[in-house]
């Protein structure tokens, strides 16, 4: 499981960047000082996320005996693995705040029409990362089973990209 709770990773931001208006130098500093602050922060939010699912398998794993069976003190740790649990959804709350301050930042850096132009872009950013995930959680699962092709065949691309087509951005002209 991935935390990105900045608005865009870095490699988004640059896209970005590059959908804008030429930015003045200031907007140009303000933007990298921002996306420096928030790699940071995600950064930060991500390791510890890591820490706590590494400290949450260990504690459920020594909640059973080799034999899968749960042990002695199955409750006790189950317990624990609860209150760990409990502090995940602290972190998506963190995440969530430095999303929100992220916008907010962006605003601020930005004229109101480039700031349209960046909020449009990135809501057409996740459409397509939705698409795309709906697209990949669809696919046939027996293609990677045994000995078939992991790729599609040319006439089941096409199909994918007739029932795909890309919509043409309605904000292109701004």
């Amino acid at each position: 499981l991935r935390l990105e709770a900045g608005l865009l990773s870095c490699m988004g931001m640059q896209i970005l960047i590059g959908q804008l208006d030429p930015l003045t130098e200031q907007q140009m500093m303000g933007i990298c000082g921002l996306q420096h602050s928030s790699e940071q922060a995600e950064e930060a939010l991500a390791q510890g996320l890591q820490q706590l699912h590494q400290s949450l398998a260990d504690t459920v794993a020594a909640g059973t005996l080799n034999d899968g069976t749960p042990g002695p003190n199955y409750m006790a740790i189950m317990a624990i693995a609860l209150e760990k649990l409990a502090s995940l959804e602290s972190f998506y709350q963190q995440a969530d705040n430095l999303r929100q301050q992220t916008l907010h930042q962006t605003r601020r850096i930005l004229t109101t029409r480039q700031a349209a132009r960046c909020f449009l872009s990135i809501g057409e950013y996740y459409r397509r990362l939705r698409a795309l995930s709906s697209l990949w959680a669809s696919r046939p699962r027996e293609n990677f089973i045994g000995t078939e092709s992991l790729s599609p065949t040319g006439t089941e691309l096409q199909g994918m990209q007739h029932h795909h087509q890309p919509q043409q951005n309605q904000f292109s002209g701004f």
